[in-house]
């Protein structure tokens, strides 16, 4: 069985870390000659690093790669193991939904009250934006991944 992917998440992570590695040696190289350093550096690159862990969060759930003990559903007859991966699933959903929700709702706050980053004075919401982006994606992945389990594919033993 082929195996799921999920191609914008790994566009997105690469190109976080591609622009993380770019920025930081650029950083090193200026401070090196001139003795001074890009202000910008430090934000971007946590920022970049928020959206490469959403983004890698993502791509290993839509891969059913998300570390998680097996032993039960295993142990169980089909119609249980079922019940027991809607109920994962399910599970899944309502956390990602919470953190998409709320994400939504700081991002706006953030919008609605024009609040600048400490470092840049870029505004905040830009940064922020990106969690439900992410976290309704991943939300999506679940209900892919849920579907796919129920279907019977992605075992555990493959």
């Amino acid at each position: 069985m082929k195996r799921p992917d999920a191609r914008l998440e790994r566009v997105l992570a690469t190109l976080a870390i591609l622009i993380i590695g770019l920025i930081s040696l650029a950083n090193v190289v200026v401070r090196y000659v001139t003795d001074a350093s890009f202000a910008f550096t430090e934000e971007f690159s946590v920022f970049l690093l928020v959206l490469m862990t959403f983004a890698g969060a993502s791509v290993a759930l839509r891969g059913h790669r998300h570390i998680r003990i097996g032993l039960l559903e295993r142990a169980l007859p089909p119609g249980p193991r079922r019940l027991l991966i809607l109920f994962q699933g399910l599970c899944g959903l309502v956390v990602l939904g919470l953190i998409t929700w709320f994400g939504a709702r700081m991002a706006w706050q953030e919008y609605q009250w024009e609040t600048l980053s400490p470092g840049l004075g870029l505004p905040q919401w830009w940064y922020l934006v990106w969690l439900p982006l992410l976290a309704g994606l991943m939300l999506w992945r679940q209900c892919q991944q849920t579907l796919d389990r129920l279907r019977g594919g992605l075992d555990d033993e493959s």
